[in-house]
């Protein structure tokens, strides 16, 4: 295609729309920032503009660095280049569907991500000068305490993002163990006999050094069991959150979802864009807000998946309510395998955060003599008093906490 070829002649308007569409991007939560705009506004000076699937191709390319936030590029390509006023029309949508008493499928989360981000006013209108600014700080303090007790699934872009910002900042600080490998280290513990003899060899059989080991210390394995039953859904949406910034924070951290059956869902949870987790996880566990049989659970994970998660001192997180839809079948004797085969066993019970709590259930009955801790776990709070309690170092078991 010839330079002249009307096609390719700069377009007045074509920065401006690129500037947009970048900023829809970044509000949908894409790192797309001026370094993608100008390598986007570059891209679509070399295609052919009335071809969209060039267009689309060029921009793609020069604003998205990672596949899992395709989806969320394609959504915001299909409304922002099709339609002008698509936003108005989104924001509008978006209204009528949450007024309908009706139970409506949920759209995908790239496309709820992007209808957010639409919806989103950036510009604001400018104070009149005559009016000094003012600081409201009435609010800032009741903000923060409904953020910690919001549902994540109830939230918004801007408290979604704000929650992110909350999980980064909850690390599991697990102290670290020693292991039987050894690593050179001239100021190490252990000498390397071995090893002096080998470079001794080298000089003629003269010893000059002697060469020195130090054993490595990891953290040790993290595992959680968390309930998906009906009764634990609205907390395990939180918790996933959490378990989802765990996981890619951290190696050696496996996680277990069971309701009628037990699901590893450690694989899933390891995409770095928390919304396609979730809708990998989505699809992979068929009993979400189902019945509890947690013996069978807890049965299903010592035979299948104890030997190979559980070991080198392995802090093991039980997340679930008690409530047994088997009457605690076999309970006891599977929670004391568990017991006994790790190092740390807690149980993280949202019903501890009644005071007037009492363990009158048959499950729960069968499963505190087999516990380290039991704790509450509904909001961030109750995550950050576990993160100290984990950061403390591990009673010896049969002593109390």
């Amino acid at each position: 295609m010839s330079a002249a070829d009307p096609l390719n002649q700069p377009n007045p308007r074509l920065a401006a729309n690129v500037m947009h569409f970048a900023r829809l991007l970044r509000r949908a939560g894409l790192p797309v920032g001026p370094a993608e705009a100008i390598a986007a506004q570059e891209a679509l000076t070399r295609v052919d503009l009335a071809s969209k699937i060039q267009a689309r191709t060029a921009l793609l390319t020069a604003m998205i660095h990672r596949h899992e936030h395709r989806d969320v590029f394609d959504h915001a390509f299909a409304l922002f280049w099709r339609d002008p006023s698509a936003a108005e029309q989104a924001a509008a949508m978006a209204l009528l569907d949450a007024q309908k008493q009706k139970k409506q499928d949920r759209p995908p989360p790239a496309a709820r991500r992007v209808a957010e981000a639409f919806a989103t006013k950036s510009d604001k209108p400018p104070r009149p000068k005559d009016e000094p600014p003012v600081t409201d700080m009435t609010m800032t303090v009741s903000a923060q305490e409904r953020l910690q007790q919001m549902d994540f699934e109830a939230m918004g872009a801007a408290e979604i993002a704000e929650a992110k910002r909350e999980i980064r900042r909850l690390v599991l600080p697990l102290d670290l163990r020693k292991t039987r490998r050894l690593r050179a280290d001239q100021n190490g513990p252990v000498t390397d006999l071995r090893r002096t003899v080998r470079a001794s060899l080298r000089q003629g059989g003269e010893i000059l050094t002697i060469a020195r080991n130090r054993r490595v210390t990891r953290p040790p394995p993290l595992v959680v069991l968390c309930d998906i039953s009906g009764s634990m859904a609205r907390y395990a949406q939180i918790l996933l959150h959490f378990l989802h910034a765990v996981t890619n924070d951290r190696d050696r951290v496996s996680v277990f979802l069971f309701g009628t059956r037990l699901s590893n869902v450690t694989r899933q949870l390891r995409a770095r864009d928390p919304e396609v987790a979730f809708q990998m996880v989505a699809h992979a566990v068929p009993d979400w807000s189902g019945g509890t049989r947690i013996g069978e659970a807890v049965a299903s994970f010592n035979h299948l998946w104890a030997k190979r998660v559980l070991g080198q001192g392995a802090v093991v997180l039980l997340i679930t309510d008690g409530l047994d839809r088997d009457g605690a079948h076999g309970l006891a004797e599977n929670m004391d395998r568990l017991h006994r085969s790790c190092t740390r066993l807690v149980w993280l019970n949202p019903l501890l955060r009644w005071s007037g709590f009492e363990p009158k259930s048959q499950g729960i009955r069968a499963m505190l003599p087999h516990v380290d801790e039991f704790r509450p776990v509904h909001n961030l709070a109750s995550l950050r008093s576990l993160i100290d309690l984990l950061s403390r170092p591990a009673p010896m078991k049969g002593t109390t906490p």
